[in-house]
């Protein structure tokens, strides 16, 4: 099947392969496509929707990347279980490449979401849980240097997102936490003396998590991401 030919009246090629994106996606929303289910095959696809092979190909490779769709080889293309983690994976490409206001902007963000989660976490975390985080802070406080530090540290805070219960909400903050970012942040306080600082702030939101308390667990985690923020703010501003 042939798609008209770039020129008056013609339809840019972004936008076919566009709707093809969006009309597999909503296939998939409305129940006709179910996670795990093989698709139709890509001529089977283009002569439903009425473009050409090349551009289902575009649209598949693109929801191949949002991880929508994979491909299985000798098997053919199915949907993915469609994971938050799987779905949002992309998402931390831009705390990666993000700089200055548009860091603090995710920072903003990511205290938002991360105190919501660190509250959740102290109404649901099991004593299975806990202890992976209190192993996390025993280590944070156990060493001085900043590589070990920064993957407890990411450790730390990704045992209490998952404690809170919310998938879609952990994939998201695994997405703002930026290992880069944060070994500049880790580099940064090394060279303020921040560390101890730092440490209690672990240790309250450690604190408020064995209590049970979700507002206190609100609070500590809201604190400490907020003096990350403000470093980065004075950063930003020199």
């Amino acid at each position: 099947m042939e798609e008209p030919r770039q020129g008056t009246g013609a339809t840019p090629k972004g936008t076919v392969t566009q709707r093809a994106i969006e009309r597999i996606k909503a296939m998939i929303g409305e129940g006709l496509l179910e996670p795990g289910q093989r698709l139709p095959t890509e001529r089977e696809l283009a002569a439903q929707l009425g473009i050409s092979r090349s551009s289902m190909r575009e649209a598949i490779r693109a929801l191949t990347v949002l991880g929508v769709v994979e491909a299985r080889h000798g098997s053919g293309i199915y949907v993915t279980q469609l994971q938050a983690g799987d779905l949002l994976e992309t998402f931390g490409v831009v705390a990666d490449l993000s700089r200055g206001p548009r860091l603090v902007e995710l920072l903003e963000v990511r205290r938002i979401l991360e105190s919501t989660a660190t509250a959740l976490a102290a109404a649901r975390i099991t004593p299975g849980q806990l202890a992976v985080v209190e192993g996390h802070l025993a280590a944070m406080n156990a060493t001085d240097d900043p590589d070990e530090i920064l993957a407890h540290d990411l450790a730390f805070h990704r045992a209490i997102a998952e404690a809170a219960g919310n998938e879609t909400m952990a994939a998201i903050l695994e997405g703002l936490s930026s290992r880069t970012f944060r070994a500049r942040v880790w580099r940064g306080f090394r060279e303020e003396g921040a560390f101890d600082r730092t440490r209690r702030e672990h240790a309250a939101i450690h604190r408020a998590l064995a209590a049970r308390d979700p507002e206190a667990a609100r609070a500590a985690a809201a604190a400490h991401v907020g003096e990350v923020e403000e470093w980065l703010r004075l950063q930003v501003g020199s």
